[in-house]
């Protein structure tokens, strides 16, 4: 009895000309070819592949597929060939097997010449102790003893077997569609608990390497969380951000301090944690970033992951300044006295006012805080119509930071997974450290105060809830599209409510530590200054880098605090940033994988490039004038275009894709439905939420402004246009990709191409009377072949298998 493990890809091409298994005993098969390979089967028998010798040599390593002849060569002995599968390359129409073109082919040929030369057959005994239902084995490993034999579990039935077909082919195309089977035999495929997991081999630096096929394009094999704390770790780091520490205080004091955390809690139930869950199942169930998550869930609105792309790349280029700023102040917080704490130095002016030096002028005067970050590390010009020279110091800085952030995600999850280890838990420690501190401040109270009292007259006011829902979405990531990146990286049957909730509960947490941390400092200020909370608190980077380094001099040991402060923005900067960096990486992989593949070669050449273009875009920002510029960006190109993007995702997921078809991938990922409750606020609550915040959005419409020692600077009418703009050609993203689809579908009629565009494109899993069935695509271009394929287990019904074991038929079971 001839026994085959299969493992995720197989490296041969399939015949079309092969029938179904019709429930009988296959016939004996042709006469045995080369290294006692058996030929394919002739009979009404499964379709079975021939194994070349040339394919051999392309085959890639890390994958294995194991056969076993029960017939004997010319030689009289039993053959046990174990072959290293993976990409291969053929031309379909003359079945001659054709090199890669990549010269890296060559050391794989030859490695792979090697590994199927030496190996010694186990016997045929060995395979008859087993149940003779079995009919494939697994060797656990390249370095186990190849007479080692493990039966695989029951997952497929021979049924499933029975219905492998073939489409038709032109040479161009094939298509391989595989048993209707049940739910829970399809998650037992996508995870079978055997010694071989199909994610475990799917990862891959390089694009020469294996490559899944979606819709002819080829798209690299995810890479895969080494555990699920990395991927809480990667969604906890990214929701408690730099931005935290001074947009929520500062929305807070905007929204009536107290009254603001009821709209923001309960937009938190209603709208963020039912969105973060929707975010996570289709990035974990399509295993793509926003762009090709969406192009299959509503190929009409994939624009809306386009333009979350679009929003991110933006937002990298000034991300990265914050930490600039950081490392600024990190390696200046070393020096033996803090400059930012005295007047006695060469930047600060005769209105550098000191609490121990004179009381009486809190008022007109400057602290030398506000003076050092003002009139040294940014060095601020009158506005943005004079940007002046770029401040090198900082462009030093910003460069090592870009550093940092390539080589901390060059491997995509293989090397931010270890890093978020150290930059996503020394954070909340050190935050819990500061928070005991500067609750044991003079003036703590007055700030608290001023956080948890509610002025209710404001409750009813639209901008506070518009507040509320845009740091919603600012502190998960809702809309961004780092979350269905992170996603897409998980295990197929990970449980992502338990994550969903898990992010939600820490990032609630950590908002509430970060408040409390960001009012306590300023009432110390506060009452230091003899002034109220409103004239200390302050938006954007002013938050952190004046106020917070005003409270922490009066520590003792401030040197010290100092350097764990920065430390910790430093952490929480870079947390954000891999993520913003890992969706723009990410769209492209999925959205040109082709032309990278050729021009590009592999991933880290990828990142290198993503990270330079956003360093040059970025240098603007630490011009003198850079500030103003950063403020335009970040309030046109992220706050106001990010709840629009939203409204088009949860409308194309919730209400074009639908709710019932989300649970069932749920379910199928899973094997748990969502819960009433969140398909009401998928179908419901979110949408209409969202477009009310919309619509509000427009009519409350301010300008921006940025307040400094200069004054309230207010933009120019040409700088406003420049931002309305920048908004405008980033949501045209959704109706120009829209077009694009609606004009390529086929169709007699707008309406029934309209219609068509809206239908889910999912290449790997579709339903069909209610009976999920896997689908495999195999395209042919030019001289290449690649193959996207699900492991199959398979044991064989009793009657079938006493057939077998009493005609000792040769079977070979492939996919």
């Amino acid at each position: 009895m001839a026994l085959v493990s299969n493992s995720n890809t197989v490296g041969a091409k399939l015949s079309t000309a092969e029938p179904t298994l019709t429930g009988l005993p296959p016939v004996a098969s042709k006469p045995e070819g080369k290294n006692g390979v058996p030929h394919r089967l002739t009979g009404g028998a499964l379709l079975a592949h021939k194994v070349l010798e040339s394919e051999k040599r392309l085959l890639a390593p890390g994958q294995k597929i194991i056969i076993v002849p029960a017939g004997r060569s010319n030689d009289g002995s039993r053959n046990h060939v174990k072959i290293q599968v993976g990409n291969t390359s053929s031309d379909s129409s003359d079945g001659k097997s054709t090199p890669p073109r990549r010269s890296t082919n060559k050391l794989r040929k030859s490695q792979m010449a090697r590994s199927c030369t030496g190996l010694r057959p186990p016997s045929l005994k060995s395979l008859q102790n087993h149940d003779g239902s079995w009919a494939s084995i697994a060797v656990p490993d390249l370095g186990a003893n190849p007479n080692h034999i493990k039966p695989l579990s029951d997952v497929v039935s021979v049924r499933s077997l029975a219905s492998i077909g073939m489409g038709s082919t032109d040479g161009k195309k094939l298509t391989i569609r595989r048993v209707p089977t049940s739910p829970s035999e399809l998650l037992n495929i996508a995870n079978p608990t055997t010694l071989l997991d199909d994610d475990d081999l799917s990862s891959c630096s390089s694009f020469t390497g294996s490559l899944s096929l979606t819709n002819g394009h080829y798209r690299p094999k995810r890479d895969h969380w080494a555990n699920k704390l990395q991927f809480i770790l990667a969604c906890v780091g990214y929701s408690v951000g730099i931005g935290n520490l001074w947009r929520f205080p500062y929305l807070s004091y905007k929204s009536g301090g107290g009254v603001f955390l009821l709209p923001y809690f309960l937009i938190l139930c209603v709208c963020g944690i039912p969105m973060l869950y929707m975010e996570l199942a289709i990035g974990q169930f399509t295993r793509r970033g926003p762009i090709g998550a969406l192009s299959q869930i509503c190929p009409l609105l994939k624009g809306a992951g386009l333009a979350s792309a679009v929003v991110s790349f933006f937002m990298s280029t000034y991300y990265n300044v914050i930490i600039a700023y950081a490392l600024y102040y990190f390696f200046t917080a070393f020096r033996a006295s803090e400059p930012w704490t005295d007047c006695d130095n060469k930047w600060n002016t005769a209105d550098c006012w000191h609490p121990e030096i004179n009381k009486s002028r809190p008022f007109i005067s400057q602290a030398p805080a506000e003076e050092f970050f003002d009139r040294k590390v940014l060095q601020l010009s009158e506005g943005l119509e004079s940007p002046e020279d770029i401040r090198w110091e900082l462009a030093a800085c910003l460069f090592f930071a870009w550093i940092l952030v390539y080589f901390a995600i060059w491997r995509s999850v293989q090397s931010s997974g270890r890093v978020l280890y150290v930059t996503a838990t020394l954070p909340f420690i050190l935050v819990v450290a500061f928070l005991g501190r500067s609750l044991s401040l003079e003036g703590a109270e007055k700030g608290l105060e001023y956080f948890f009292k509610p002025r209710w007259e404001l409750l009813f006011s639209s901008k506070v809830w518009v507040n509320a829902v845009a740091q919603n979405f600012n502190s998960i990531g809702i809309a961004f599209g780092s979350v269905i990146s992170f996603a897409s990286y998980n295990r197929y049957a990970n449980q992502i409510l338990v994550d969903t909730l898990t992010v939600s509960f820490i990032n609630g947490v950590m908002s509430l530590i970060v408040g409390v941390f960001a009012f306590s400092t300023i009432g110390n200020i506060a009452m230091e200054h003899h002034t109220s909370v409103e004239n200390v608190i302050t938006d954007g980077p002013g938050l952190i880098f004046v106020v917070y380094p005003q409270a922490i001099a009066k520590m003792p040991f401030a040197n010290f605090w100092a350097v764990l402060f920065f430390f910790m923005l430093l952490c929480l900067g870079l947390n954000s940033q891999f993520a913003i960096v890992e969706v723009v990486v990410t769209s492209l992989q999925d959205g040109f994988p082709h032309w990278i593949k050729r021009h590009l070669v592999c991933r880290e050449i990828l990142v290198l490039v993503v990270c330079c273009i956003s360093f040059v875009l970025g240098l603007p920002n630490i011009t003198k004038g850079g500030i103003y510029f950063f403020q335009l960006i970040d309030h046109y190109a992220v706050t106001n275009s990010i709840i629009y993007i939203a409204l088009f995702e949860v409308i194309a997921v919730s209400w074009l894709y639908g709710v019932n078809r989300l649970s069932e991938n749920v379910h199928h990922m899973t094997n748990r439905y969502p819960s009433m409750y969140f398909r009401f606020c998928w179908n419901i609550a979110a949408p209409f939420l969202i477009a009310s915040v919309c619509i509000f959005n427009l009519i409350d419409y301010e300008p921006p402004t940025y307040s400094s020692n200069n004054g309230l600077y207010h933009y120019p009418v040409w700088a406003e246009a420049m931002g309305v703009c920048l908004t405008v050609c980033i949501l045209m993203c959704v109706p120009a990709l829209a077009v694009e689809v609606i004009a390529k579908t086929e169709g007699n009629t707008f309406f029934e191409k309209l219609m068509k565009s809206i239908k889910p494109r999912l290449e790997n899993i579709e339903q069909k009377n209610g009976i999920h069935e896997k689908v495999a695509s195999v395209t042919v271009e030019g001289d290449e072949l690649k193959e996207l394929t699900t492991l199959i287990e398979c044991k064989l019904s009793p009657e079938i298998a006493r057939a077998l074991k009493q005609n000792h038929q040769n079977t070979e079971i492939v996919k």
